[in-house]
């Protein structure tokens, strides 16, 4: 049982991707390339310089085993004014318990101000939305996207130091891959197919995106609700806030309620005479 000011992997593992997981902040030093997804690396030496912008927040410390640094860390974090516990068993025990690891060397390089930048198409449908998503709630939670017209996208990419995605052109890791679409491939190099219940999700997001609404049933009703979102929004950040909102449920969905059903019976009030 986690002590003091400390949270279990098994409660942090279900926190994971949903819009309720504290910040993760990983302190280690060493170049592991293996990290919690959704984490970000913060040096233990300057914690004076980055713990003021964590005032406010939910957080929690992943050190190497869960001991001094990462209470420490913490320690100093609730002074900020944070709400700060420690991962029980740190990295290393997240790592035997077998929780889903970030490849942390796929991450494209960083702005000064330590977010990802990505840039892609206008007016995005189902992958430019999907990716984003992916991106936030696993990768990097402060990723910056660009969406500008198609010609100009590798361009914006090359003049800005932004990664492209969902495009073709030589060199472009991040798009599809023979059936595979840009969020298959993400899972798929970023480490993340192991999470529970994002295989089905990219399986969903494949087939809406490719035209394939034979590979599962919620297919065709996401790039329904997608070509609904682009028709609402004019504004392409807009557009993918609501995006997101939509794939935290169906995240959800996917990892915790598919066998869950709803039907008009059960909501019947009885006849009378024929109550509990």
């Amino acid at each position: 049982m986690p002590g003091i000011n400390a949270i279990a992997a098994d409660k942090l593992v279900r926190l994971l991707g949903t819009p309720r997981c504290p910040a993760i902040i990983d302190i280690r030093n060493d170049a592991d390339p293996r990290r919690i997804p959704g984490s970000v690396r913060r040096p233990f030496a300057d914690i004076a310089s980055w713990a003021p912008g964590l005032a406010g927040a939910s957080v929690v410390i992943a050190c190497d085993d869960g001991g001094a640094a990462g209470h420490g860390a913490a320690a100093w974090l609730r002074q900020a004014g944070a709400d700060a516990d420690v991962l029980d068993g740190g990295v290393a025990g997240w790592i035997d318990a077998g929780h889903p690891v970030l490849n942390d060397a796929a991450i494209p390089p960083r702005d000064p101000a330590g977010r990802t930048l990505w840039v892609t198409r206008a007016r995005p449908k189902v992958d430019r939305i999907a990716c984003p998503w992916l991106i936030r709630r696993f990768v990097d939670p402060a990723a910056m996207f660009l969406f500008v017209p198609t010609p100009e996208v590798l361009a914006v990419a090359a003049r800005m130091g932004a990664t492209p995605f969902d495009i073709d052109g030589t060199g472009v890791r991040w798009t599809h891959d023979g059936d595979l679409c840009t969020f298959d491939v993400m899972v798929r190099e970023f480490g993340l197919s192991q999470v529970d219940g994002l295989a089905r999700l990219a399986v969903i997001v494949r087939g809406a995106d490719t035209a394939r609404p034979d590979l599962a049933p919620e297919a065709a009703g996401l790039l329904a609700i997608s070509l609904g979102l682009s028709r609402l929004h004019a504004d392409d950040l807009v557009q993918l806030d609501a995006g997101i909102a939509v794939y935290d449920a169906l995240y959800r969905w996917c990892r915790d309620a598919t066998d869950e059903t709803h039907d008009w019976t059960s909501h019947k009030a009885p006849r009378p005479g024929k109550g509990a």
